[in-house]
């Protein structure tokens, strides 16, 4: 096989898919012609101008796929990392629900866990139901409300979802949730609690706008909802 006829201009109907398709066909050619392997030249992907034979080309080629799989690699211990980070939050916050008597408790102990755990300081429950001992606590962490009530309208779609959301919110929601002003939340996590929001939803707020960034799983968090909403429930 000439140069002209690889190249696809020495002999009728040759071309590169023919040649490719020979080759595929004849996997032992080049063990009938080591010195033709030995002698093709390619370009040097490196940009140098020069070019090197096809064996160190192959070797370039195996260099980069093992720097893709070790970046594959990397890239899942990390989340496989962050995956036991969460469990183990989860698992605290799982713990502090188990021993918490009476709903003031139950209330104080998402409070704690959101906070010291899970490293969220603008946290806030709402809550559809009416509780005078609750209501006499007046704190920034629990809202109790109506589920028909104005300001909830706007969360009818989480609540239809049934299921966390992540990103950002209206104006309106913003400051129904965490106070009039509240310009430093940068991105909010929405949490059904109960079936289609039956018990009501918890937001947690964070000055950084990838915290609760859209694309993040939310999968953990449809998790501490199912814890929260029980311990709610059961009280």
């Amino acid at each position: 096989m000439t140069k002209a006829a690889v190249a696809g201009t020495g002999t009728p109907g040759m071309n590169d898919a023919s040649v490719a398709d020979y080759l595929e066909a004849h996997p032992e050619f080049f063990e009938r012609n080591p010195a033709l392997l030995q002698r093709l030249r390619l370009p040097d992907a490196r940009g140098s101008g020069t070019t090197v034979s096809l064996l160190e080309k192959q070797v370039d080629v195996l260099r980069d796929r093992n720097r893709q799989v070790e970046r594959k690699l990397a890239e899942f211990i990390d989340v496989a990392r962050g995956n036991d980070v969460l469990a183990d939050r989860i698992h605290r916050l799982t713990t502090r629900l188990v021993h918490a008597r009476g709903l003031g408790r139950v209330i104080d102990a998402v409070e704690a866990s959101m906070r010291e755990d899970f490293d969220v300081q603008r946290c806030i429950l709402v809550l559809f139901r009416e509780d005078e001992a609750l209501a006499a606590r007046e704190s920034p962490f629990i809202r109790l409300t109506r589920r028909d009530s104005a300001d909830i309208r706007s969360f009818e779609s989480l609540f239809a979802a049934d299921r966390p959301r992540c990103g950002q919110v209206r104006d309106s929601q913003r400051d129904y949730l965490f106070g009039e002003g509240a310009v430093d939340i940068g991105s909010v996590a929405l949490v059904p609690l109960g079936p289609g929001g039956t018990l009501g939803l918890m937001a947690c707020g964070a000055a950084d706008s990838q915290r609760f960034n859209p694309t993040v799983s939310t999968d953990f968090l449809a998790r501490i909802g199912e814890l929260i909403a029980a311990a709610l429930s059961a009280e």
